[in-house]
């Protein structure tokens, strides 16, 4: 017998899957008519997704699966790529690296900021923005909402514009390997600094290489962890004791589930306990949740609700990333990363 919650999810996650198996047809096309996929399956399934819910908005009936897809599904997707990187990687990068991310973080915080005051916005709004566009995104924008007393409607300005610029990265941010000459390494840190969720980086990545892949997501899982110090700083200079911004701060939003089964994995990994047998099947498997994820992150982008995002938020984001991009290929060029 079929349980209720499995029957629930059972619509939306085949309608992803549908979608995702359609993808990877079109990139086995492309590699039978060309030579090579020029359109990752990752990417195809955002655009096929997106086009879908341009002219179709899913009901209630698809919408669970869907959701399910587009969080959890990556999540895991997520978790099992950490069995397939060593914690060595980080080390040949470099400590500097490391302390380079925290400081991308927090010149990006005050650059965005600064950006969304000068154009306007009120001041809980302006570090929404900060915050989602330096950090993680939407999570970044739940974790200080509560924590700032965001009103409702900044919060979902802010994510949903949040949701179509994060794919418009994803797919765009490729090209500029050929047009900054960028290699594998130069990449997969810029995508760690500047796409907004982690599991966005395995789609902005995986078409350049594993290499791109494994570093980005490192960086990513680095400049994710900053937003603990950030809504702890957040929650003292609005007043708060840490006791009354619990809701923000709990650890299930500062360090979720999927990040330390990612580091426990990478862990397991640098110290020899996943064999590369068991890899051999944990790295596709990654890849077609994560296409089907990117299934469902497509299916969840309206490209109407740019009609009804003000100009100024509109503005305020784009003009954000553009510093962080800015920031973070000056931190490459600075740590002289090749």
């Amino acid at each position: 017998m079929i349980s209720p919650r499995i029957a629930q999810l059972a619509p939306g996650i085949v309608l992803c899957a549908a979608v995702a198996l359609a993808a990877m047809g079109l990139q086995w096309l492309e590699e039978h008519w060309t030579g090579r996929p020029w359109l990752e399956a990752l990417v195809i399934a955002i655009l096929i997704g997106t086009v879908v819910r341009t002219f179709w908005t899913p009901d209630r009936r698809w919408a669970p699966g869907i959701g399910f897809s587009a969080k959890t599904l990556l999540e895991v997707a997520v978790m099992l790529l950490g069995a397939s990187i060593s914690f060595q990687a980080v080390l040949d990068a470099g400590f500097g690296l490391i302390a380079g991310i925290a400081v991308v973080v927090a010149l990006a915080i005050g650059a965005s900021y600064g950006l969304g005051r000068w154009l306007g916005l009120p001041r809980r709004m302006a570090i929404l923005v900060a915050c989602g566009n330096s950090i993680c995104g939407n999570s970044a924008i739940a974790a200080v909402a509560p924590v700032i007393g965001a009103k409702p409607e900044d919060v979902a300005s802010s994510i949903a514009f949040t949701a179509v610029l994060g794919v418009i990265v994803v797919l765009t941010l490729p090209l500029l390997v050929p047009m900054l000459g960028l290699s594998a390494t130069q990449y997969g840190v810029l995508a760690g600094l500047t796409v907004y969720a982690v599991p966005q980086v395995l789609a902005a990545t995986m078409p350049v290489g594993l290499v791109s892949t494994q570093l980005g997501t490192l960086v990513k899982l680095v400049r994710v962890l900053m937003l603990g110090p950030v809504v702890i700083a957040l929650s003292l200079v609005a007043g708060r004791t840490t006791q009354d911004a619990r809701p923000g701060l709990s650890w299930s939003r500062l360090v979720p589930w999927f990040i330390v089964g990612f580091l426990g994995l990478a862990l397991m990994r640098s110290v020899g306990l996943v064999p590369d047998a068991i890899l051999r099947a944990i790295v596709p498997t990654a890849t077609l949740l994560t296409v089907v994820s990117m299934a469902a992150l497509g299916l969840g982008v309206d490209l109407k609700v740019l009609r009804t995002v003000g100009a100024r938020v509109t503005l305020a984001v784009t003009l954000s990333l553009l510093v962080l991009l800015a920031i973070s290929l000056g931190l490459i060029r600075l740590l002289g990363i090749a």
